[in-house]
C-alpha cells in the first residue's frame, strides 16, 4: 500500500471517529453568579466555558440561570427546559438565594433533591455547584448550608464543585461594589472552579 493511500485510509478513520464524537448538551440552572449579574454576560463564566469547550466541540450550552432565583424558583422551571433541551448534564448552581434570604435549609435541601431526582430521571448527569454565604448568618447556620451540598453530592453520588467563589470571596478587588456579586475580572477564576469537574464528567458522556 502506498504512502498516500495510507494517508487517506487514517484520515477517513479519523474523520469518522470525529463525526462520531457526541457534543453534550450541558443546561446550567443557577442565580445572578451564573446569568452574569453587574457585568457584560458575554463576560460571565458560563460563556467563557462555553468558549473553551466549543474548542473541541464537547458541549454546547443553555445557560437557564435568572438572578434572584431560589431553589424553588429553579425547581419550578427545570421540569419544562428538561423537556425542551434534553440536557446530557445539568449544572446546579443554585441556592445561593436561599440562605441569603433566611430560607429554611430543609426546603433548600428538598428542592435541590427534586431537581437532582427530576435531572436523572431524564437521563442527565449532574455537577452541584456548592456556595457558601457569610458568618453574619451565625455559625451553625452557614455550617449547615455549606454542609448541605456536600450531603446532597455524598447521598447521590454526585460531581462536586464545593465552592464556586473559591479564590474570590475573599478578595475585595474581585467582587463589585455591592459587596455579592463578583466581577468581570472574577469569572475566569470561576470558570476555571467548574472546568475540572465538568472535563471530568465529559468522559461519561458517549
Amino acid at each position: 500500500m502506498t504512502f498516500v493511500r495510507i494517508l487517506l485510509l487514517f484520515l477517513s478513520v479519523t474523520l469518522t471517529q470525529i463525526s462520531y464524537a457526541k457534543t453534550a448538551k450541558v443546561l446550567v440552572m443557577g442565580d445572578s453568579l451564573s446569568a452574569g449579574y453587574g457585568i457584560n454576560v458575554e463576560l460571565g463564566w458560563v460563556n467563557l466555558l462555553q468558549h473553551e469547550m466549543s474548542k473541541n466541540a464537547r458541549a454546547s450550552f443553555i445557560n437557564a440561570s435568572v438572578s434572584g432565583e431560589t431553589s424553588s424558583g429553579g425547581l419550578t422551571r427545570l421540569p419544562s427546559l428538561l423537556s425542551t433541551h434534553h440536557p446530557d448534564i445539568v449544572i446546579l448552581e443554585l441556592g445561593g438565594n436561599d440562605g441569603l434570604r433566611g430560607q429554611p435549609l430543609k426546603l433548600m435541601q428538598d428542592n435541590l433533591q427534586a431537581m437532582i431526582d427530576v435531572s436523572q430521571k431524564a437521563g442527565a448527569k449532574i455537577i452541584l455547584v456548592g456556595m457558601q454565604i457569610p458568618t453574619n448568618y451565625g455559625q451553625r447556620y452557614t455550617t449547615q448550608f455549606k454542609n448541605t451540598y456536600l450531603q446532597l453530592a455524598e447521598k447521590n453520588k454526585l460531581s462536586l464543585v464545593p465552592f464556586l467563589l473559591e479564590g474570590v470571596a475573599t478578595h475585595n478587588e474581585l467582587i463589585q461594589s455591592d459587596n455579592i456579586h463578583p466581577t468581570a475580572e472574577a469569572q475566569p477564576i470561576l470558570m476555571n472552579n467548574v472546568k475540572p469537574t465538568l472535563e471530568h464528567v465529559l468522559t461519561f458522556i458517549h
